[in-house]
């Protein structure tokens, strides 16, 4: 009985050992992948290249507005969506897709401009990556 404890002791202890290790390799493949999508994107935009296909594969570039409250002023953002009727996005946090979804509509509903009053409140910036999906099987047929 023993041998058994101090067998599945040893098992868990390796096993803990190889999720640190797989967790460290996946923090540097997703930091090369961040680093390749931003290189490819990038390049897509000077060539004005909205999507091409490699190897059965779509590559599409997206572009997608993305809001953050401004640090240290996240209570007055809360208080100015407060005063402006938009308490619904606020709970304990703003998910970030939300506040974003909600900067992109305020944004496209003034004349493409973001409101004066969520000025100095929020960051907003443009982030472009690459959708990366399998070409199906009518398109591969073509």
């Amino acid at each position: 009985m023993e041998n058994v404890m101090f067998e599945l002791a040893d098992r868990l202890k390796s096993l803990k050992e190889d999720k640190k290790q797989k967790e460290l390799e996946l923090r540097n493949i997703n930091d090369m992948i961040f680093e390749v999508d931003a290189a490819l994107s990038e390049l897509m935009i000077l060539k004005e290249t909205q999507n091409f296909t490699r190897g059965g594969t779509t590559f599409c570039l997206t572009t997608s507005t993305k809001a953050s409250a401004v640090a240290g002023l996240k209570d007055e953002l809360y208080s100015k969506l407060r005063e402006k009727g938009y308490e619904d996005l606020i709970h304990e946090t703003i998910n970030a897709n939300s506040l974003s979804s909600f900067v992109k509509e305020q944004i496209s509903e003034n004349d493409n401009l973001l409101p004066s009053w969520l000025e100095g409140l929020v960051n907003v910036y443009e982030k472009n990556t690459v959708g990366v999906r399998r070409q199906s099987a009518a398109a591969k047929s073509r």
